[in-house]
């Protein structure tokens, strides 16, 4: 069975199973027209599995499809769109990309 990403607004978070089992989550907290995900945590028995990473990209399609700007408090998250610009750049608001280390241009 392939993971699955859901998003839990009742605890704030989008978890990821694998089995029906939880193997992790990504805290966010929301405002008007933006997600500030703060933190990403895949349990050790999953790990090395990529879950980490469909995760966040699911996580950031969910926020491109709500139209929700996202300031990626969050280390793991950061780095997902510092090396993806092309894909995730322009979800981080203009004003917002220096305060998060990330290029204050628009990808190409």
């Amino acid at each position: 069975m392939s993971p699955t990403v859901r998003d839990n607004p009742d605890q704030n978070r989008y978890e990821i199973y694998v089995d029906d089992e939880l193997a992790g989550f990504g805290d966010y907290k929301r405002s008007p027209g933006r997600i500030a995900f703060t933190h990403t945590e895949v349990g050790k028995e999953f790990s090395g599995r990529g879950l980490a990473r469909k995760l966040v990209a699911d996580e950031l399609a969910d926020a491109r499809q709500r139209g929700l700007g996202v300031l990626p408090f969050c280390p793991y998250v950061q780095q997902v769109i510092a090396k993806n610009p092309d894909k995730y750049l322009d979800l981080v608001p203009a004003d917002q990309r220096a305060r998060f280390k990330l290029p204050e241009g628009d990808a190409q």
